[in-house]
């Protein structure tokens, strides 16, 4: 069947929300006006995790999108992210279900970029299709990841994939190594474009990661079925990343601690998992402490020692507990803890389970601005 001949297919659009102030709304005017004519948009679910912001101000179910349903999901608790992106999937039926983060911006082009790869017969082996990810200047981010492995993570651990990277490869793929559209590991969640079949065969995203990793997880079982994920750069997506996960300051890294290890425990041999769990437990928390003694970043030794004594906890429950963190008391810090990877400092700061101190301007291809701040304490994350 030609580009011609095939039907356009269909989306259904999820959103998971925790206090994104007013990036959902703009998130939201970018799908306005974008153009469906070969990706055609049916439904809009934004999940929402229990926000205690203004971002759903004038939001309801019923409403519409440039004339595309939109149903509101309320969560009476935060559930986690991969719990709500499967609640919000199971509320539509398109040919594909689009994962998109709050703090993500559609260009006018960027679904027709997608639909118009769709409608070829390249795009048919694939399951998974992600965009490129670009600042409010245009400047490439972080769009594409290799599957982790032992040295990517002991790479983290202690800056080694910066200081040898041929050595210890980082984790994500740099702008030089995405110069053209192709075959990947695995595309960044902010913009997760999954073949629905391809999603249900695989029941969804797994719902033991409460945040991070989930991604990573679900592209791994889609490429070991058989349908490996593709890049498109011709496909630009405003990303200002962070802006919810950043509201739990160091309780992001003990999220990451914890969904890095289930990741290890269903993927890898159990030896393999193991040594990543008694690195985690020894080399890690040394090279950080050891980092913000040498830099007189005193707050951040005892956020530390707070993050991985939780992090003891939750490996001695059996890996069984909710591991989200709001319950904690929140150890308040000066800055990012050392080594922090999971997620840039900064002005912005990603979509995620909760969000930063501090105040964040973007501007975006729907020509929007504003500012998101902070409302309370960290509660439960999602993304």
């Amino acid at each position: 069947m030609t580009g011609a001949d095939r039907p356009v297919p269909t989306a259904d659009i999820v959103i998971v929300n925790w206090n994104t102030g007013r990036c959902l709304a703009d998130c939201l005017r970018s799908i306005a006006a974008t153009d469906t004519s070969l990706l055609r948009v049916t439904r809009i679910v934004v999940v929402d995790n229990a926000s205690t912001d203004d971002s759903l101000h004038h939001l309801a179910t019923g409403d519409t999108v440039a004339g595309v349903p939109l149903d509101l999901v309320r969560n009476a608790r935060n559930r986690g992210f991969a719990a709500a992106c499967n609640q919000g999937a199971g509320r539509g039926s398109g040919d594909f279900v689009l994962f998109l983060n709050p703090d993500a911006q559609l260009y006018p082009d960027t679904l027709r970029a997608v639909g118009r790869f769709l409608g070829t017969p390249d795009a048919d082996g694939f399951g998974i299709f992600g965009a490129l990810m670009v600042d409010e200047l245009g400047r490439p981010r972080i769009s594409c990841s290799r599957f982790p492995s032992l040295r990517i993570w002991v790479g983290k651990m202690t800056g080694l994939d910066r200081l040898a990277p041929a050595l210890f490869p980082p984790h994500h793929l740099g702008p030089r190594e995405l110069t053209r559209s192709g075959p990947v590991d695995q595309v960044i969640g902010a913009f997760f474009l999954v073949r629905r079949p391809l999603y249900t065969e695989l029941n969804g995203f797994d719902e033991r990661y409460f945040l991070y990793l989930e991604d990573v997880d679900l592209a791994l079982r889609a490429r070991e079925a058989g349908w490996p994920s593709y890049y498109l750069q011709q496909a630009r997506v405003h990303h200002a990343e962070n802006v919810s996960s950043s509201q739990l300051g160091p309780w992001r890294h003990y999220l990451m601690l914890c969904s890095r290890t289930t990741y290890a425990y269903l993927h890898w041999p159990r030896s393999r998992a193991r040594l990543l769990t008694a690195l985690t437990l020894s080399l890690e928390p040394a090279a950080r402490l050891t980092a913000a003694a040498a830099h007189g970043r005193w707050a951040e030794l005892r956020t530390t020692a707070a993050v991985y004594r939780r992090y003891l906890h939750w490996l001695r429950t059996g890996r069984r507990r909710d591991p989200s963190a709001p319950a904690l008391p929140y150890p308040r810090e000066t800055g990012p803890a050392p080594g922090d990877t999971t997620g840039k400092t900064g002005t912005t700061s990603k979509s995620g389970p909760a969000g930063k101190t501090g105040t964040t301007s973007k501007s975006g291809p729907a020509g929007k601005s504003g500012t998101t701040r902070k409302r309370g304490g960290p509660s439960h994350a999602h993304r």
